[in-house]
Order: C-alpha cells, then structure tokens, then sequence
C-alpha cells in the first residue's frame, strides 16, 4: 500500500473543521454523503481511510469547498510527489528540441509546461 506523507504544518485535511463550522454531526454528513455510518466520516477525518474520489466530490459538495482545500496536506504530499515528474518531462522535452527531434506535439508540450509550470524551467533553460 502507498503511504502519503504530509507535512507536519499542515493537517491531512479539514473535513471536521468544515463540518464543525455549519453545525453538523458526523451522522449528518455520512447521511448526506449516502451512508448512516458516521463511524466513517470519522476515520476521514482522523485521515484513517481516504475516500474514494466519488466520496470526496461529494464531501466537497456538502461543503462548498474544493478538494485542495479539504484535504490540502493530501495535495501538498502529491504536488511534492508530482513536481519533480513535471520537471523531468520538460527536460526530455527540451533535451528533444536541443537535439533538433522536437516534433509539433512537443513544442505543443513546452508552451503547456511553461504556462501552465513556470517554475519547472530548468535554469541552463533560460540561459540558452
């Protein structure tokens, strides 16, 4: 089993301060989320179980919020996880164009990194 790692600054996620803030019970929520199980709601909270996405889309339903925003430590362990893949693609893709085998489809790759990614330029990047 994959084991997430969050940051100790910030909470695995903040379905209870959310549910605390209108008032509800953790019977409440399992009961709009589909389920009497409010022993469930619980083990989300505690970060226990992770819900499933459909689980989760309907937590963000209840409470108006985003899933960044529900569960923002989860988004942080996966944006460390995920940031040094998105840096590793550019670098091939660069590495392609430096070699002159960039196709269309590639360049198309690059201007979506680099609006979408700024951050994963590579410093020998911006110097070339």
């Amino acid at each position: 089993t994959h084991r997430i790692t969050i940051m100790s600054s910030r909470l695995n996620n903040y379905l209870r301060s959310h549910r605390r803030r209108v008032g509800l019970s953790q019977s409440e929520v399992a009961f709009l989320l589909g389920t009497y199980e409010g022993g469930r709601v619980s083990r989300y909270e505690k970060g226990h179980r992770i819900p499933t996405l459909r689980t989760a889309l309907a937590i963000a339903t209840v409470f108006g919020a985003s899933l960044s925003n529900l569960f923002s430590g989860i988004q942080t362990g996966v944006d460390g996880e995920v940031f040094p893949r998105i840096k590793q693609l550019r670098a091939r893709l660069e590495k392609r164009r430096k070699e002159h085998r960039e196709t269309a489809a590639d360049a198309h790759k690059l201007r979506w990194l680099d609006e979408r990614w700024p951050g994963a330029r590579n410093h020998s990047d911006s110097e070339a």
